[in-house]
């Protein structure tokens, strides 16, 4: 399964990539929401399977890259793994149509679940 971590924090997304990697998932990388957008709406036809999404991004906030993707009729997958737990961000995101919402920290194992779990978001 094709896997785009969006994790700005480098030793976060070293142990991750790690993890998900072991656990049978292909990958990438990218540290900023300006390059989930691009990879996710420019290479469509190479579009990943499924995304973890971190909200707290460099440039762009992750809900506000969610958004983006879903006006665009991206329907990727969406696993949200982040430091923030307000009960708001967690509603954006469920009205989003993410399938998870982890807070950090938490184990390599429960997120792989949720990812394995994912059903295709429906518009």
């Amino acid at each position: 399964m094709n896997l785009l971590l969006v994790e700005d924090d480098a030793r976060i997304a070293t142990f991750l990539r790690k993890g998900l990697r072991s656990a049978g998932f292909a990958v990438e990388w990218v540290a900023t929401g300006s390059e989930a957008l691009t990879r996710a709406r420019i290479h469509t036809a190479e579009r990943p399977d499924v995304m973890v999404l971190d909200l707290g991004l460099p440039d762009l906030d992750g809900l506000e890259v969610l958004e983006v993707l879903r006006a665009c009729g991206c329907q990727t997958r969406v696993v949200i793994a982040t430091a923030r737990s307000t009960a708001d961000d967690r509603a954006r995101a469920a009205a989003l149509g993410v399938h998870a919402y982890l807070t950090k920290p938490f184990s390599v194992a429960e997120l792989v679940e949720s990812l394995r779990t994912a059903p295709r978001y429906q518009a």
